[in-house]
């Protein structure tokens, strides 16, 4: 679910518009709406899938964490380097092989016949998504004017709102009705489309003051994040003091400290350190990493506990958070316009406390609760604290740094967003399944099963809600256990939402958002 500031192109205070008619120019339009909609619900369709191809694949929970960390870890790491190649080598070309790669990778999942070989698949489905997903809006800052930029983009922005709110209950039919692999074909006939629009009618375009490649950046970056989010999702099956999971969490922790000493001293870095002296564009970044860790881990993990624990299709699970949405979407000219009235700082303070408070009601509902009563209260008061937040958001990460450096602040912003989440899926999965355990081994002590009951229960505890088990004690009891670990996660979320305000309230000042000094 994409509900962070898109990636603007790095020229875009500077770039004219290229010679094209206004027909180029709708069409341009409609391309950057459908490959960002292709790489932005692409996540929320899978996360409603995920139980079911967790059981098709007989695969764990952490297999189920690196199905979605695979991609994202791709696409965090490599969204910046995707906007240099398309500034330096046509955007309408790097955006067409982005398509080519993210559909591709779509039929490779689809067709994947091993957690393993799936979870390849998704790593290079982010490789393609970290090449299109900057191009929809250079395209868009490439074919309008100036004057006209602000509607087109307004534009995209509503239909991006309008496919997240449909994406996960498509993506939900069909996974119910039809497949999971559907969940993942869905992309071949828009891709195809796709292609065959950008070299019919949309204008090829390049950056004005196109970037050099920072590959050793890129490398450092990818390697760092992957050995911190391999030992965080495997720790909590293999141990934490297992010789993979050490090597691992070492050797990221070393890639990180070196690409900020690479940064540093790099000419042309993809990470300009430097903007982080801003002590605006560095605090909202503090409460962008905060929040979206607390949005992006949680949302993980809802669909998991609808399916497997509440009984719910894949549908309704992909229905459930639509009030989320439709709140978002529907106050988003609202919050828009209580930036102007009241300045940043309040709707920053305000906003990330009332999403702790979603994330709170989150952790209320057992097992068997109604919708209406637990998880429906709970969606709205958290799309409505996110929605207090996105514009002053933006507002602040964009009025920070100077015009001309408006796509990189957004870049950046966009980045750490992606970061948050891919970081927050593997810290949650290592808090649930410690809770998990712990609660389980004492309910099926408390239950006196048979031995060999439990001994089956405890060869397929690595699978969490996925336990496969007929006896009905000990499905209550795995439920439970389960339900445990997500008011966890859900009160871990609230804590992070909440510190996300203090940070604003401290670093912020006055109404427009400038840091305090």
């Amino acid at each position: 679910m994409e509900t962070t500031t898109p990636s603007l192109p790095d020229a875009i205070a500077d770039d004219e518009s290229v010679a094209c008619s206004e027909a180029a120019r709708r069409w341009t339009l409609i391309a950057a709406i459908v490959g960002s909609g292709m790489a932005f619900v692409d996540g929320t369709i899978v996360n409603v899938a995920l139980p079911a191809i967790q059981q098709a694949l007989d695969a764990t929970t952490a297999d189920a964490q690196w199905v979605m960390e695979a991609y994202a870890l791709l696409l965090s790491a490599l969204i910046l380097v995707g906007g240099v190649l398309g500034d330096r080598f046509g955007r309408r070309r790097v955006f067409v092989v982005g398509t080519v790669v993210f559909t591709l990778a779509s039929l490779a999942c689809a067709a994947s016949p091993t957690i393993g070989a799936l979870i390849g698949a998704r790593a290079i489905q982010g490789f393609g998504a970290a090449l299109l997903v900057p191009g929809s809006l250079a395209l868009i800052s490439s074919a309008y004017p100036k004057e006209r930029r602000g509607a087109a983009i307004g534009t995209w922005s509503a239909f991006s709102g309008i496919t997240a709110a449909a994406g996960p209950v498509i993506g939900g039919y069909l996974v119910e009705h039809v497949s999971w692999h559907w969940a993942f074909l869905i992309n071949l006939p828009l891709g195809v489309a796709l292609v065959a629009l950008c070299l019919w009618r949309v204008p090829e375009s390049h950056g004005a003051h196109a970037g050099k490649l920072d590959i050793a950046g890129a490398s450092l970056a990818t390697t760092g994040l992957a050995g911190i989010v391999f030992a965080l999702i495997e720790a909590p099956s293999k141990g934490w003091t297992a010789a993979p999971v050490l090597a691992a969490a070492a050797a990221g922790v070393a890639s990180l400290i070196a690409f900020v000493v690479v940064e540093r001293s790099a000419s042309a870095p993809m990470l300009a350190l430097s903007l982080f002296r801003n002590r605006a564009f560095a605090a909202a970044n503090a409460l962008t990493l905060l929040l979206y860790a607390a949005l992006g881990g949680s949302l993980f993990f809802i669909p998991l506990n609808l399916i497997q624990v509440q009984g719910y299709g894949a549908t309704g699970a992909g229905a459930s958070l639509l009030p989320f949405i439709v709140i978002m979407f529907s106050l988003s000219r609202w919050t828009g316009q209580l930036v102007d009235r009241v300045g940043a700082r309040l709707p920053l303070v305000v906003g990330p406390l009332i999403a702790a408070a979603g994330f709170v009601l989150y952790a209320v509902p057992g097992v068997g609760d109604s919708y209406w009563t637990t998880f429906f209260p709970a969606s709205c008061v958290l799309g409505f604290g996110m929605s207090i937040v996105v514009a002053p958001l933006t507002t602040t990460v964009m009025n920070a740094l100077s015009p001309s450096l408006a796509g990189t602040a957004s870049g950046v912003n966009n980045a750490v967003a992606r970061t948050a989440g891919l970081l927050a899926i593997a810290i949650f999965g290592a808090v649930l399944a410690h809770v998990f355990d712990g609660t389980l081994d004492a309910r099926l002590a408390a239950l006196d099963l048979p031995g060999n009951l439990t001994a089956q229960i405890v060869g397929q505890k690595a699978k969490m809600a996925g336990i496969q088990v007929a006896d009905a004690m000990a499905r209550r009891a795995i439920d439970d256990a389960f339900v445990a670990g997500f008011r966890a996660v859900m009160l871990v979320s609230a804590g992070l939402a909440a510190l996300s305000a203090i940070v604003t309230a401290f670093a912020l000042r006055g109404g427009d958002g400038s840091a305090t000094r």
